[in-house]
């Protein structure tokens, strides 16, 4: 019970830093769900800015908040801008979360990622499982930008081992989303049962769980593990809500529902669904 309070008022105490501080977040992320990442920042409390162009990532992140790189539409061009904004972010001592989209299936993916880690330090990787276990040299096995075949057969503590693996490599914190998605700083770890199967059927949700960790760590750099927990739960919970909420397979629907429930929640919901184990 002393730790479920403790979570709780961590959790608590994350959310209204956000309200605080209305983060700004440096977005340089992929063309195909700006638009979701960007309204779901503002539905989180956040301000988002989305800018891409060498000539004024430096300018951009340096008055930001927290910087969010998404590597789902990379190009070479992206990669300067990525490293360049990153090493600024690293100066001022903000959060950088790094979402390694597709990791293992192309050399430029993978190579870009790799550059990216040499010279940027990372507060968060966000993926799938597939994309976190390819971190880790010589177990690529990736289908597109989505999980294995073999990979969805991992039990969660078989997700928890990888991530603790890749968090003390690139010391960080390591969030894997999955059916039980998996946060852990390499030592501590928690477990969000929350979602349902038909938020994959739409195209961003995975993008979004990045856009909201801008916000959260842009409110919260003090407390990376918390914040990291607090914003992939929200996707969970705000998911689930939203899909409970349909009577058919309504898929546009859900997209906007869950924006809607992202900006309307309130705390006692969030943690009355909220589903966690915690070690």
């Amino acid at each position: 019970m002393e730790g479920i309070i403790q979570i709780k008022n961590e959790l608590k105490k994350v959310k209204k830093n956000i309200e605080k501080n209305r983060p700004l977040v440096h977005n340089i992320t992929n063309y195909v769900t700006v638009n979701d990442c960007a309204n779901i920042q503002l539905a989180f409390g956040g301000s988002p800015i989305m800018a891409d162009s060498i000539l004024e990532v430096e300018e951009v992140v340096s008055v930001c908040s927290s910087l969010v790189i998404n590597i789902g539409t990379i190009n070479e061009r992206t990669i300067e801008s990525m490293i360049r904004a990153g090493e600024m972010a690293n100066i001022k001592e903000i959060p950088v979360i790094l979402d390694p989209v597709g990791y293992g299936f192309t050399k430029l993916r993978t190579d870009g990622v790799d550059e990216i880690l040499s010279k940027v330090k990372v507060s968060v990787i966000k993926g799938n499982i597939s994309e976190i276990k390819g971190l880790l040299k010589g177990n690529n096995d990736i289908n597109g930008v989505d999980v294995s075949t073999a990979d969805k057969e991992l039990t969660k503590k078989d997700i928890f081992e990888i991530a603790k693996k890749v968090s003390k490599v690139h010391n960080c914190v390591v969030a894997v989303t999955s059916k039980v998605d998996v946060v852990t700083d390499g030592e501590r770890v928690v477990y969000l049962s929350n979602g349902n199967h038909i938020m994959s059927d739409i195209t961003g949700t995975g993008c979004m769980i990045g856009a909201l960790l801008g916000v959260s760590l842009g409110g919260n750099k003090e407390n990376i593990f918390m914040g990291t927990a607090y914003g992939v739960g929200m996707m969970g919970v705000c998911g689930e809500i939203a899909a409970n909420s349909l009577e058919k397979r309504e898929l546009s629907r859900l997209k906007n529902n869950i924006l809607d429930k992202v900006g309307s929640i309130k705390f006692e919901e969030f943690m009355e669904v909220l589903n966690y184990e915690h070690n």
